[in-house]
Protein backbone atom coordinates (compact mmCIF):
# COMPACT_ATOMS: atom_id res chain seq x y z
CA UNK A 1 0.00 0.00 0.00
CA UNK A 2 1.52 3.63 -1.15
CA UNK A 3 0.31 6.23 1.23
CA UNK A 4 -0.25 9.90 0.27
CA UNK A 5 2.06 12.36 0.34
CA UNK A 6 0.64 14.47 3.21
CA UNK A 7 0.54 11.01 5.36
CA UNK A 8 4.29 10.49 4.49
CA UNK A 9 5.65 13.87 5.51
CA UNK A 10 3.14 13.66 8.81
CA UNK A 11 5.26 10.28 9.54
CA UNK A 12 7.89 11.81 8.77
CA UNK A 13 7.75 14.42 11.54
CA UNK A 14 6.22 12.00 14.08
CA UNK A 15 8.99 9.36 13.58
CA UNK A 16 11.07 11.97 14.44
CA UNK A 17 9.62 12.28 17.81
CA UNK A 18 9.56 8.34 18.37
CA UNK A 19 5.69 8.02 18.21
CA UNK A 20 4.67 7.05 14.37
CA UNK A 21 3.48 3.70 14.52
CA UNK A 22 3.35 1.92 10.92
CA UNK A 23 0.47 -0.37 9.59
CA UNK A 24 -0.56 -3.43 11.63
CA UNK A 25 -2.33 -4.87 8.86
CA UNK A 26 0.27 -7.63 6.68
CA UNK A 27 1.81 -6.80 3.69
CA UNK A 28 1.52 -7.46 0.34
CA UNK A 29 3.70 -10.98 -0.67
CA UNK A 30 5.47 -10.45 -3.90
CA UNK A 31 5.62 -12.81 -6.63
CA UNK A 32 9.13 -13.35 -8.41
CA UNK A 33 9.35 -14.03 -11.86
CA UNK A 34 10.40 -17.79 -10.14
CA UNK A 35 6.94 -17.99 -8.53
CA UNK A 36 5.06 -16.70 -11.40
CA UNK A 37 5.90 -19.18 -13.84
CA UNK A 38 5.78 -21.89 -10.74
CA UNK A 39 2.07 -20.56 -10.24
CA UNK A 40 1.19 -20.26 -14.12
CA UNK A 41 2.41 -23.98 -14.50
CA UNK A 42 0.10 -24.82 -11.56
CA UNK A 43 3.04 -26.08 -9.42
CA UNK A 44 3.45 -23.77 -6.15
CA UNK A 45 6.44 -24.78 -3.87
CA UNK A 46 5.44 -24.82 -0.42
CA UNK A 47 7.88 -22.16 1.75
CA UNK A 48 10.66 -22.84 3.77
CA UNK A 49 9.25 -21.39 7.07
CA UNK A 50 5.92 -19.02 7.77
CA UNK A 51 6.50 -15.51 8.61
CA UNK A 52 5.02 -13.85 11.48
CA UNK A 53 3.52 -10.98 9.56
CA UNK A 54 1.75 -13.50 6.67
CA UNK A 55 0.39 -15.69 9.77
CA UNK A 56 -1.04 -12.83 11.69
CA UNK A 57 -1.19 -10.86 15.49
CA UNK A 58 -2.62 -14.25 16.69
CA UNK A 59 -0.50 -17.00 14.87
CA UNK A 60 0.20 -20.30 16.85
CA UNK A 61 3.92 -18.89 16.01
CA UNK A 62 5.19 -15.06 15.87
CA UNK A 63 8.62 -16.20 14.81
CA UNK A 64 10.64 -13.85 13.04
CA UNK A 65 13.23 -15.29 10.24
CA UNK A 66 16.00 -13.31 9.36
CA UNK A 67 18.45 -13.42 6.77
CA UNK A 68 22.45 -11.69 7.39
CA UNK A 69 23.64 -9.93 4.04
CA UNK A 70 27.57 -9.36 4.54
CA UNK A 71 28.91 -11.36 7.87
CA UNK A 72 32.48 -10.14 7.43
CA UNK A 73 34.28 -8.02 10.10
CA UNK A 74 31.00 -6.30 11.18
CA UNK A 75 28.45 -8.32 9.90
CA UNK A 76 28.88 -11.49 11.89
CA UNK A 77 28.74 -8.99 15.22
CA UNK A 78 25.75 -7.75 14.02
CA UNK A 79 25.26 -11.74 12.97
CA UNK A 80 25.80 -12.92 16.57
CA UNK A 81 24.04 -9.66 18.30
CA UNK A 82 20.66 -11.09 16.23
CA UNK A 83 21.27 -14.42 17.45
CA UNK A 84 21.68 -13.83 21.22
CA UNK A 85 18.27 -10.88 21.29
CA UNK A 86 16.54 -13.27 18.54
CA UNK A 87 16.11 -16.08 21.59
CA UNK A 88 14.60 -13.56 23.62
CA UNK A 89 12.65 -11.73 21.28
CA UNK A 90 11.93 -14.58 19.02
CA UNK A 91 13.69 -14.47 16.10
CA UNK A 92 15.48 -16.75 14.04
CA UNK A 93 18.41 -16.91 11.54
CA UNK A 94 17.52 -19.00 8.94
CA UNK A 95 19.85 -17.70 6.04
CA UNK A 96 23.21 -15.98 5.63
CA UNK A 97 24.63 -14.03 2.66
CA UNK A 98 28.06 -12.96 1.30
CA UNK A 99 30.55 -12.71 -1.81
CA UNK A 100 33.56 -14.44 0.05
CA UNK A 101 32.26 -17.76 0.10
CA UNK A 102 34.67 -18.95 3.11
CA UNK A 103 33.10 -16.10 4.97
CA UNK A 104 29.56 -17.01 4.00
CA UNK A 105 30.63 -20.82 5.52
CA UNK A 106 32.13 -19.32 8.51
CA UNK A 107 28.69 -17.53 9.43
CA UNK A 108 27.06 -20.80 8.58
CA UNK A 109 28.90 -22.83 10.72
CA UNK A 110 28.66 -20.24 13.53
CA UNK A 111 24.36 -19.90 12.92
CA UNK A 112 24.30 -23.94 13.07
CA UNK A 113 26.55 -24.54 16.43
CA UNK A 114 24.73 -21.88 18.12
CA UNK A 115 21.03 -23.59 17.88
CA UNK A 116 22.83 -26.98 18.01
CA UNK A 117 23.92 -25.18 21.61
CA UNK A 118 20.64 -23.63 22.29
CA UNK A 119 18.14 -25.49 20.90
CA UNK A 120 19.43 -29.26 20.59
CA UNK A 121 19.57 -29.00 16.96
CA UNK A 122 20.76 -26.73 13.86
CA UNK A 123 17.86 -25.04 12.10
CA UNK A 124 18.81 -25.71 8.71
CA UNK A 125 20.72 -22.26 7.99
CA UNK A 126 20.84 -21.73 4.37
CA UNK A 127 24.44 -19.83 2.29
CA UNK A 128 23.88 -17.30 -0.87
CA UNK A 129 26.33 -15.64 -2.78
CA UNK A 130 23.98 -13.51 -4.39
CA UNK A 131 21.43 -11.31 -2.09
CA UNK A 132 18.40 -11.30 -4.82
CA UNK A 133 18.23 -14.75 -4.60
CA UNK A 134 17.80 -14.36 -0.56
CA UNK A 135 14.79 -11.99 -1.03
CA UNK A 136 13.29 -14.32 -3.22
CA UNK A 137 12.15 -16.22 -0.55
CA UNK A 138 8.63 -15.66 0.72
CA UNK A 139 9.77 -16.85 4.58
CA UNK A 140 12.21 -14.06 5.25
CA UNK A 141 11.02 -11.41 7.38
CA UNK A 142 14.14 -9.16 7.69
CA UNK A 143 17.81 -8.78 6.88
CA UNK A 144 20.58 -7.46 8.56
CA UNK A 145 22.66 -5.95 6.01
CA UNK A 146 26.57 -4.95 6.89
CA UNK A 147 28.15 -4.88 3.01
CA UNK A 148 30.67 -2.31 2.29
CA UNK A 149 29.21 1.64 2.41
CA UNK A 150 28.58 1.53 -1.58
CA UNK A 151 26.46 -1.41 -1.84
CA UNK A 152 23.82 -0.24 1.33
CA UNK A 153 21.64 1.74 -1.29
CA UNK A 154 21.49 -1.17 -3.45
CA UNK A 155 20.80 -4.25 -0.82
CA UNK A 156 18.39 -1.84 1.12
CA UNK A 157 16.21 -0.69 -1.14
CA UNK A 158 15.59 -4.19 -3.02
CA UNK A 159 15.05 -5.74 0.83
CA UNK A 160 11.94 -3.08 0.75
CA UNK A 161 10.93 -3.46 -2.52
CA UNK A 162 10.90 -7.42 -1.35
CA UNK A 163 8.81 -6.61 1.96
CA UNK A 164 11.82 -7.27 4.45
CA UNK A 165 12.54 -5.28 7.34
CA UNK A 166 15.80 -4.12 7.30
CA UNK A 167 18.71 -3.28 10.17
CA UNK A 168 21.64 -1.68 7.69
CA UNK A 169 24.68 -0.52 8.86
CA UNK A 170 26.22 3.05 9.20
CA UNK A 171 26.54 5.02 6.83
CA UNK A 172 22.75 4.68 5.75
CA UNK A 173 24.08 5.31 2.35
CA UNK A 174 27.35 6.28 0.17
CA UNK A 175 25.36 9.55 -1.03
CA UNK A 176 22.38 11.73 -0.52
CA UNK A 177 20.55 10.68 -3.86
CA UNK A 178 20.25 7.18 -2.71
CA UNK A 179 19.21 8.05 0.96
CA UNK A 180 16.52 9.99 -0.57
CA UNK A 181 15.45 6.68 -2.55
CA UNK A 182 16.19 3.96 0.33
CA UNK A 183 13.89 6.63 2.44
CA UNK A 184 11.10 6.36 0.08
CA UNK A 185 11.27 2.61 -0.76
CA UNK A 186 11.22 2.08 3.15
CA UNK A 187 8.14 3.91 3.61
CA UNK A 188 6.15 3.03 0.19
CA UNK A 189 6.75 -0.27 1.18
CA UNK A 190 5.47 0.27 5.14
CA UNK A 191 8.92 -1.55 6.45
CA UNK A 192 10.95 -1.65 9.71
CA UNK A 193 14.30 -0.08 9.67
CA UNK A 194 16.83 0.23 12.10
CA UNK A 195 20.11 1.81 11.54
CA UNK A 196 22.95 0.49 13.03
CA UNK A 197 24.06 3.74 14.94
CA UNK A 198 23.62 1.95 18.15
CA UNK A 199 24.96 4.90 20.59
CA UNK A 200 21.25 5.94 20.20
CA UNK A 201 20.58 2.50 22.75
CA UNK A 202 23.23 3.49 25.28
CA UNK A 203 21.58 5.22 28.37
CA UNK A 204 25.18 7.44 28.55
CA UNK A 205 24.43 8.84 25.33
CA UNK A 206 20.12 9.26 25.64
CA UNK A 207 20.93 11.03 28.96
CA UNK A 208 23.33 13.59 27.49
CA UNK A 209 20.73 14.12 24.64
CA UNK A 210 17.91 14.47 27.02
CA UNK A 211 19.60 16.73 29.87
CA UNK A 212 19.96 19.37 26.64
CA UNK A 213 16.50 18.90 25.01
CA UNK A 214 15.24 19.56 28.89
CA UNK A 215 17.17 22.92 28.88
CA UNK A 216 19.92 21.88 31.64
CA UNK A 217 22.47 23.75 29.81
CA UNK A 218 20.03 26.49 29.31
CA UNK A 219 20.13 27.85 25.13
CA UNK A 220 22.35 25.78 23.12
CA UNK A 221 24.86 27.68 20.86
CA UNK A 222 27.44 24.98 20.07
CA UNK A 223 27.99 21.48 19.41
CA UNK A 224 31.54 20.08 19.24
CA UNK A 225 31.85 16.77 17.16
CA UNK A 226 34.77 15.05 17.36
CA UNK A 227 36.08 11.74 15.40
CA UNK A 228 38.80 9.41 14.88
CA UNK A 229 41.35 10.04 12.17
CA UNK A 230 42.32 7.16 9.48
CA UNK A 231 46.13 5.86 9.40
CA UNK A 232 48.17 3.63 7.71
CA UNK A 233 48.61 3.46 4.20
CA UNK A 234 47.47 0.69 1.53
CA UNK A 235 49.34 -1.45 -0.71
CA UNK A 236 48.57 -1.89 -4.62
CA UNK A 237 50.57 -4.67 -5.34
CA UNK A 238 48.73 -6.86 -8.06
CA UNK A 239 47.44 -9.87 -6.82
CA UNK A 240 45.31 -12.62 -7.89
CA UNK A 241 41.36 -12.63 -7.68
CA UNK A 242 40.94 -15.53 -4.65
CA UNK A 243 38.71 -18.75 -5.62
CA UNK A 244 36.46 -17.71 -2.97
CA UNK A 245 35.37 -13.93 -3.93
CA UNK A 246 33.34 -12.88 -6.53
CA UNK A 247 35.42 -9.71 -6.58
CA UNK A 248 33.53 -8.21 -9.77
CA UNK A 249 29.94 -8.13 -7.84
CA UNK A 250 32.09 -7.06 -4.96
CA UNK A 251 32.84 -3.93 -6.61
CA UNK A 252 29.67 -3.56 -7.94
CA UNK A 253 28.34 -0.22 -8.76
CA UNK A 254 31.80 1.56 -8.09
CA UNK A 255 34.28 1.56 -11.02
CA UNK A 256 36.29 -1.14 -12.21
CA UNK A 257 39.68 -1.49 -10.06
CA UNK A 258 42.55 -4.34 -10.05
CA UNK A 259 41.72 -6.64 -6.87
CA UNK A 260 44.12 -6.39 -3.79
CA UNK A 261 43.56 -7.60 -0.81
CA UNK A 262 44.31 -3.71 1.04
CA UNK A 263 41.17 -2.70 -1.48
CA UNK A 264 39.08 -5.48 0.05
CA UNK A 265 39.22 -7.60 3.12
CA UNK A 266 41.80 -9.64 4.81
CA UNK A 267 41.58 -13.59 3.37
CA UNK A 268 42.84 -14.10 6.89
CA UNK A 269 40.81 -13.37 9.76
CA UNK A 270 38.28 -10.36 10.65
CA UNK A 271 40.95 -7.21 11.15
CA UNK A 272 39.64 -4.08 9.84
CA UNK A 273 38.95 -3.76 5.99
CA UNK A 274 40.64 -1.57 3.15
CA UNK A 275 37.48 -0.67 1.86
CA UNK A 276 37.03 1.59 4.77
CA UNK A 277 39.85 4.13 3.72
CA UNK A 278 39.18 4.02 0.17
CA UNK A 279 36.97 7.17 -1.57
CA UNK A 280 34.82 4.17 -4.31
CA UNK A 281 33.55 2.38 -1.71
CA UNK A 282 33.55 4.54 1.64
CA UNK A 283 33.88 8.29 2.66
CA UNK A 284 36.10 7.69 5.66
CA UNK A 285 35.77 8.90 9.00
CA UNK A 286 33.37 11.72 8.35
CA UNK A 287 30.57 9.61 7.71
CA UNK A 288 31.75 6.24 9.48
CA UNK A 289 32.11 7.52 12.79
CA UNK A 290 30.14 11.15 11.79
CA UNK A 291 27.33 9.49 11.14
CA UNK A 292 27.02 8.06 14.90
CA UNK A 293 28.16 11.48 16.72
CA UNK A 294 26.78 13.85 14.17
CA UNK A 295 23.55 11.84 14.98
CA UNK A 296 23.97 12.42 18.49
CA UNK A 297 24.46 16.41 17.69
CA UNK A 298 20.68 16.49 15.73
CA UNK A 299 19.17 14.34 18.60
CA UNK A 300 20.42 16.60 21.22
CA UNK A 301 19.51 19.75 19.81
CA UNK A 302 16.44 18.67 18.33
CA UNK A 303 17.89 19.25 14.65
CA UNK A 304 16.61 15.83 13.20
CA UNK A 305 14.28 16.54 10.99
CA UNK A 306 16.72 19.26 8.98
CA UNK A 307 19.75 19.72 8.37
CA UNK A 308 22.43 22.79 8.52
CA UNK A 309 22.06 25.72 6.19
CA UNK A 310 25.54 26.07 5.47
CA UNK A 311 29.08 24.58 5.91
CA UNK A 312 32.63 25.14 5.31
CA UNK A 313 35.64 22.92 5.79
CA UNK A 314 39.13 21.79 5.22
CA UNK A 315 40.61 18.30 5.06
CA UNK A 316 44.28 16.89 4.72
CA UNK A 317 44.29 14.24 1.93
CA UNK A 318 47.65 12.65 2.32
CA UNK A 319 49.43 10.37 -0.07
CA UNK A 320 48.73 7.24 1.21
CA UNK A 321 49.22 4.49 -1.41
CA UNK A 322 45.56 2.74 -2.15
CA UNK A 323 44.24 4.72 0.85
CA UNK A 324 42.87 8.01 -0.04
CA UNK A 325 39.97 8.90 2.24
CA UNK A 326 40.87 12.21 4.78
CA UNK A 327 43.13 11.81 7.43
CA UNK A 328 42.46 14.91 10.22
CA UNK A 329 39.59 17.95 8.66
CA UNK A 330 37.84 20.68 10.37
CA UNK A 331 34.64 21.75 9.43
CA UNK A 332 31.91 24.10 10.75
CA UNK A 333 28.06 23.89 10.03
CA UNK A 334 25.49 26.68 10.64
CA UNK A 335 21.71 25.65 11.55
CA UNK A 336 18.98 27.88 10.97
CA UNK A 337 18.40 28.20 14.15
CA UNK A 338 21.62 29.72 14.64
CA UNK A 339 23.19 26.23 16.53
CA UNK A 340 27.00 26.07 15.15
CA UNK A 341 28.03 22.49 14.55
CA UNK A 342 31.92 22.12 14.64
CA UNK A 343 33.68 19.61 13.35
CA UNK A 344 37.18 17.83 13.86
CA UNK A 345 39.65 15.13 14.74
CA UNK A 346 40.67 13.42 17.88
CA UNK A 347 38.95 11.04 20.64
CA UNK A 348 35.09 10.33 19.44
CA UNK A 349 32.67 12.41 21.50
CA UNK A 350 30.34 15.17 21.71
CA UNK A 351 30.17 18.21 23.83
CA UNK A 352 26.95 20.46 23.99
CA UNK A 353 27.50 24.00 25.13
CA UNK A 354 24.61 26.11 26.22
CA UNK A 355 24.89 29.86 27.91
CA UNK A 356 23.98 27.76 31.45
CA UNK A 357 26.89 25.34 31.26
CA UNK A 358 28.13 22.27 28.95
CA UNK A 359 28.04 18.25 28.92
CA UNK A 360 30.91 16.56 27.20
CA UNK A 361 29.78 12.43 26.20
CA UNK A 362 32.58 10.09 25.38
CA UNK A 363 32.14 6.37 25.14
CA UNK A 364 34.34 5.88 28.63
CA UNK A 365 32.92 8.92 30.58
CA UNK A 366 30.56 12.03 30.70
CA UNK A 367 31.19 15.20 32.35
CA UNK A 368 29.44 18.70 32.36
CA UNK A 369 29.51 21.91 34.51
CA UNK A 370 28.19 22.27 36.21
CA UNK A 371 28.91 19.09 38.14
CA UNK A 372 25.27 19.29 39.42
CA UNK A 373 23.85 18.25 35.90
CA UNK A 374 24.76 14.44 36.23
CA UNK A 375 22.98 11.97 37.26
CA UNK A 376 24.97 9.49 39.92
CA UNK A 377 22.82 7.21 38.75
CA UNK A 378 23.85 6.78 35.46
CA UNK A 379 27.43 4.63 34.71
CA UNK A 380 28.99 3.86 31.52
CA UNK A 381 27.73 1.04 29.80
CA UNK A 382 29.31 -0.54 26.76
CA UNK A 383 27.43 0.46 22.68
CA UNK A 384 24.88 -1.79 23.87
CA UNK A 385 24.69 -2.86 20.06
CA UNK A 386 22.38 -5.84 21.78
CA UNK A 387 19.67 -3.55 23.29
CA UNK A 388 20.28 -1.71 19.32
CA UNK A 389 19.34 -4.89 18.04
CA UNK A 390 16.46 -5.96 20.29
CA UNK A 391 15.03 -2.83 19.70
CA UNK A 392 14.34 -3.63 16.09
CA UNK A 393 13.11 -7.39 16.46
CA UNK A 394 10.78 -6.05 18.95
CA UNK A 395 9.70 -3.17 15.76
CA UNK A 396 9.34 -5.81 13.39
CA UNK A 397 6.41 -7.61 15.31
CA UNK A 398 5.08 -3.76 17.15
CA UNK A 399 5.07 -2.42 13.87
CA UNK A 400 6.69 1.07 15.38
CA UNK A 401 9.53 2.81 13.88
CA UNK A 402 12.88 1.54 15.85
CA UNK A 403 14.81 4.60 17.66
CA UNK A 404 17.24 5.20 14.77
CA UNK A 405 14.54 5.24 11.44
CA UNK A 406 15.57 5.72 8.13
CA UNK A 407 14.34 9.32 7.96
CA UNK A 408 16.87 9.87 11.12
CA UNK A 409 19.61 8.39 9.69
CA UNK A 410 19.47 10.12 6.40
CA UNK A 411 19.48 13.37 7.62
CA UNK A 412 22.43 12.53 10.10
CA UNK A 413 24.35 10.82 7.21
CA UNK A 414 23.61 14.44 4.99
CA UNK A 415 25.87 16.29 7.12
CA UNK A 416 28.83 13.95 7.00
CA UNK A 417 27.89 14.05 3.61
CA UNK A 418 27.71 17.45 2.34
CA UNK A 419 30.75 18.12 4.92
CA UNK A 420 32.53 15.81 2.64
CA UNK A 421 31.86 17.63 -0.36
CA UNK A 422 32.71 20.87 1.56
CA UNK A 423 36.30 19.46 2.23
CA UNK A 424 36.67 18.23 -1.60
CA UNK A 425 35.40 21.70 -3.02
CA UNK A 426 37.46 23.51 -0.69
CA UNK A 427 34.49 26.69 0.21
CA UNK A 428 31.79 27.21 2.16
CA UNK A 429 28.78 26.04 0.88
CA UNK A 430 24.92 26.90 1.37
CA UNK A 431 22.76 24.43 1.71
CA UNK A 432 18.61 24.23 1.64
CA UNK A 433 17.46 21.30 4.17
CA UNK A 434 14.00 20.77 2.62
CA UNK A 435 14.99 20.96 -0.75
CA UNK A 436 18.10 18.44 0.02
CA UNK A 437 20.16 20.40 -2.77
CA UNK A 438 23.12 23.31 -2.85
CA UNK A 439 22.00 26.47 -3.06
CA UNK A 440 22.96 27.86 -6.55
CA UNK A 441 25.73 25.52 -6.96
CA UNK A 442 25.81 23.22 -10.04
CA UNK A 443 29.00 22.09 -9.17
CA UNK A 444 28.32 20.80 -5.52
CA UNK A 445 25.16 19.34 -6.78
CA UNK A 446 26.56 17.44 -9.13
CA UNK A 447 28.09 15.58 -6.08
CA UNK A 448 25.18 14.49 -4.52
CA UNK A 449 25.37 11.11 -6.53
CA UNK A 450 28.21 9.31 -8.15
CA UNK A 451 27.57 7.58 -11.45
CA UNK A 452 27.26 3.58 -10.81
CA UNK A 453 28.28 1.06 -13.01
CA UNK A 454 25.73 -0.73 -15.01
CA UNK A 455 23.87 -2.98 -14.00
CA UNK A 456 23.95 -1.61 -10.43
CA UNK A 457 21.63 1.11 -10.66
CA UNK A 458 19.55 2.22 -7.83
Amino acid sequence: MTTSVASREAGFRSALNGTREMSRTPRNIRLTRRDWLKTATGVIAAPYFVPARVLGKQAPSEELAIACIGVGRQGRDDMQNCLNQGLTVGARVLAVCDLDSNRAELAKQLVDDFYTEKLGKPLGCKVYSDYRELLDRNDIDGVTISTPDHWHALNGIAAAQAGKDIYIQKPLTYSIAEGQKLVKAVRDNECVLQTGTQHRSSKYFKQACQFVLDGRIGKVHTVRVVLPEDKGKGISRKMPVPDALDYDRWLGPAKVARYTEDRVHPQKGFSRPGWLQIEDYSRGMITGWGAHMNDLAQWGTGTEDTGPVEVIAQGKFPSRGLFNVHTTFHAEAVYANGIKLLMGTGTPGVRYEGDEGWIHVTLRLMEAEPKTLLDPSIVVDKQESDAHMRNFLECMKSRKDPVASVEIAHRANTVCIITHIAMKLGRKLQWHPEEERFVDDDEANGLLDYPHREPWMV
